[in-house]
């Protein structure tokens, strides 16, 4: 479900906008809640929303049909984020009156600034359609994240008529709203005082470079699988590409550049015959270029997102680290975060995004029905790293006689992209150099890598994959 539907719907007659509103699949920014719902129920998909990327409830749907709020009630669920949230959610409500009496409570939810929780003190966290309960660890990191507002949500320092007015006609088309000002107002984008937050100017604005200079994705190839440094650069001749303007337009001509600087190789396609395609499937790549350009942190100057293309793999690199409610060593547990939510949801509408767990999801399926590597995340002190590799998967026999360590050896050699020496593996690894020994020579036992050296005390001896 994309984010704009709802608003979509609450454009049509009544008498469709109840029968889409009640058909529309919940989601991460969407839930139906019956007009008999307690308010203090009520308060739990008000504080995973707002605690999660904002959205929209609707009270009066049971089982599929209206079953409306009678009017006796609507009061007390209008007051619901008031009286049993804390601090206060923010929630603009709408009535939609029904012919034979009672209505339906439109009520939208703004990104929170801060950790919101129920009057009974518990914390919520939407995820996909769920408002997921969150343990004490959970919450005490989400606690951490979200010390200070979203940088997104705050203030930039330009005027609504600085914004591409193109752009805006555009997107203010996709979610059906009647002004600039209401679709802004609508998703979030407006600070007080009415300026455009940060999130607005980097999606519509014409240049957003102007004010944030590394808000921008940069794509290279090498000829080589190692970088090298100086004379020694493998960075490939016009293969070195900035990719400005908005999030929508960087990840357009990012997309482009990438299909046109990836390696490609002959491999069996659908239809039975051999064809020519990228050494990393479309898919992949692609949801990792859009989960940096959404998920960065855009607070980090000094830095940009790099897409580094390999002759065997793919590299995306991106500014800020996991949040910590995120373990990156198990990318396929991820509960639902964004650092940019206004942006991440925005995206959603435009169809350029949808929910995070899905799109990783998709990425390991796509790297998997190609016979290729798990993708890989590894964290640096200020970023994170998504490498997509051309290898080869290992065979089930061989992955099955593997511990956790020794898989870990065997990561930290493919993500090298190049062949190390037992002290920078157990270096990487983070490692005694006795342990990486033990985990190498199983490796090598397995045939999965091969030593290379002139005898035991070689200082120029080397692992690689095999």
């Amino acid at each position: 479900m994309y984010a704009a539907e709802v608003d979509q719907t609450l454009t049509l007659p009544l008498e469709e906008a109840l029968d889409g509103l009640a058909r529309t699949p919940e989601g991460q920014w969407f839930e139906r809640k019956s007009g008999r719902v307690d308010p203090k129920d009520l308060a739990v998909p008000l504080v995973a929303l707002a605690n999660a990327e904002g959205g929209c409830v609707v009270v009066g749907f049971h089982d599929g049909a209206v079953d409306g709020v009678p009017r006796a009630r609507v009061n007390a669920l209008r007051q619901a984020a008031q009286d049993f949230t804390r601090p206060v959610v923010r929630a603009r409500v709408e009535e939609i009156e029904l012919a034979g009496g009672g209505c339906i409570l439109i009520l939208r939810v703004d990104p929170g600034e801060t950790v919101h929780e129920t009057a009974k003190g518990d914390v919520y966290l939407r995820v996909g359609d769920e408002s997921r309960r969150l343990g004490f660890a959970q919450r005490q990191e989400l606690e951490f994240d979200r010390g200070s507002a979203p940088f997104d949500g705050t203030r930039a320092r330009v005027e609504i008529d600085d914004l591409d007015p193109d752009q805006v006609a555009a997107y203010q088309l996709a979610i059906g709203s009647t002004s600039p000002e209401g679709m802004l107002r609508a998703r979030g984008l407006l600070a007080r005082g009415g300026h455009p937050t940060v999130a607005a100017y980097l999606l519509f604005g014409a240049s957003p470079q102007a004010l944030y200079p590394n808000a921008h994705v940069r794509v290279l190839r090498y000829t080589e699988v190692d970088r090298g440094s100086g004379a020694r650069l493998t960075l490939d001749d016009d293969a070195d590409v900035r990719c400005e303007g908005s999030i929508p337009q960087q990840i357009d001509q990012a997309a482009r550049e990438i299909e046109r600087l990836l390696p490609r190789r002959r491999a069996l396609a659908g239809s039975g015959r051999f064809e020519a395609a990228g050494i990393v499937p479309r898919d992949a790549w692609l949801e990792g270029l859009v989960n940096a350009v959404l998920h960065r942190s855009y607070s980090m100057i000094g830095d940009h997102i790099r897409v580094e293309i390999f002759p065997d793999r793919v590299e995306i690199s991106s500014p800020g680290r996991f949040p910590g409610i995120v373990d990156p060593d198990r990318p396929l547990d991820i509960s639902r975060y964004a650092r940019n939510p206004r942006i991440a949801r925005v995206c959603s509408d435009l169809g350029i995004a949808q929910e995070l767990g899905e799109g990783i999801r998709r990425m390991f399926d796509e790297m998997r029905a190609r016979g290729l590597t798990d993708p890989m995340y590894t964290q640096t002190q200020s970023g994170v790293r998504l490498i997509l590799s051309a290898l080869d998967t290992l065979p089930q026999e061989i992955a099955d006689q593997l511990s956790r360590g020794t898989r870990h050896v065997l990561d930290v050699l493919r993500g090298a992209g190049r062949p190390l020496g037992t002290g920078q593996v157990a270096e990487v690894a983070e490692v005694a150099r006795p342990t990486a020994i033990r985990h190498l020579l199983r490796l090598q036992e397995l045939g999965v890598v091969v030593w290379e050296g002139q005898s035991s005390k070689d200082p120029r001896a080397v692992w690689r994959v095999s």
